[in-house]
């Protein structure tokens, strides 16, 4: 099978082509001329098309004599709504239209959304399946939108959706600054501590896509995928450091300070132009009540199932950050 991965040179993206050569298909990674590649150096069977989702003459190229699409391209962080909406958006909007063109030869679309797309839980309990979608940032709003797109293309071509919580991994520059905070015994605590989350491993949630290509299912499903566990932050680095005998000061950080410095942030996004994560419009995903799904409807649909919980997955994720110098020792 010939896969197209948008965003294969990104965190997530790396790993579903990783996992796809090393089952001896062949990948062809969509990535920008500027974009590092090096996680995909060295990989039998990649090939790079240069290019980007937002321009649709470059997706129509990249997309020539592929069998699948794996969609895990997308912006975390943009300069404002408008932003996200052209990658988010648009960019899924050009990938869909280019595989409807070609429908007779691209067998699924996969396209890699987001437990955001959907909203918090108000009560700790796994966000139903059948909810009316309540996001509460602009990035959730957006991929909302783009999941829209795709269920709507259901009856004209085999599309799915994956609906991950918090990915953490190696490679991973989101969740970079957790390990930080615990490799230096001091942990910032937002929201009173009492926010649960759900988690997936990078490489778990890698094999879904995957498993969503290859395992016959209906056309428009949408899964969320996780370990099976629910954490707060203090309890995440509390199993983490479990036997150690390293100290963790946990520091509260009230509400306004966090509004503050966003807007801080957000000054200087307007005095550079670049975009930055940590703006108002985040500290809303922040301090929701909880980030809490249920992979249920995945395992029972397609046997998928995850390999690693979060103390193996943050203990393998640290020894790579570290083995990579991007945390000290």
């Amino acid at each position: 099978m010939k896969v197209l991965v948008t965003g294969g040179s990104g965190f997530l993206g790396s790993h579903v082509a990783e996992q796809l050569t090393s089952m001896g298909h062949g990948v062809r990674a969509l990535v920008r001329k500027s974009s590092n590649t090096k996680f995909l150096a060295g990989l039998s069977g990649i090939e790079l098309a240069y290019g980007a989702v937002e321009d649709r003459d470059s997706v129509a190229k990249a997309a020539e004599g592929v069998d699948a699409i794996v969609h895990s391209a997308g912006l975390v962080k943009a300069k404002d709504a408008a932003e996200f909406d052209a990658i988010n958006v648009e960019g899924t909007r050009n990938l869909l239209e280019v595989a409807l063109d070609r429908r007779k030869q691209v067998r699924r679309f996969v396209m890699v959304s987001s437990l955001a797309a959907h909203g918090p839980s108000a009560d700790g309990t796994p966000v139903a399946h059948d909810r009316e979608p309540t996001p509460v940032t602009n990035y959730g709003r957006s991929k909302l939108a783009a999941e829209r797109l795709v269920t709507g293309a259901k009856d004209d071509l085999s599309v799915t959706t994956i609906r991950p919580p918090a990915i953490y991994g190696p490679r991973d520059t989101e969740m970079l600054a957790f390990f930080e905070a615990m490799s230096m015994g001091m942990l910032p605590i937002m929201g009173g501590g009492r926010q649960k989350i759900s988690l997936i491993y990078a490489g778990d949630c890698a094999r879904a896509c995957i498993m969503a290509l290859e395992k016959e299912h209906e056309s428009g499903r949408a899964y969320y995928v996780e370990d099976g566990g629910v954490y707060t932050t203090g309890e995440m680095a509390d199993l983490f450091l479990a036997g150690t005998g390293k100290r963790l000061l946990k520091l509260p950080v009230p509400s306004p300070i966090l509004y503050a410095a966003a807007f801080g942030n957000e000054l200087l996004v307007k005095a550079t132009g670049k975009a930055r994560i940590f703006t108002r419009d985040k500290v809303n995903e922040l301090l929701a009540p909880h980030w809490v799904c249920s992979s249920e409807p995945i395992r029972k649909e397609l046997g998928w199932a995850p390999e690693l919980g979060w103390v193996e997955g943050a203990k393998r994720t640290a020894a790579w950050y570290r083995e990579n110098g991007w945390i000290k020792a």
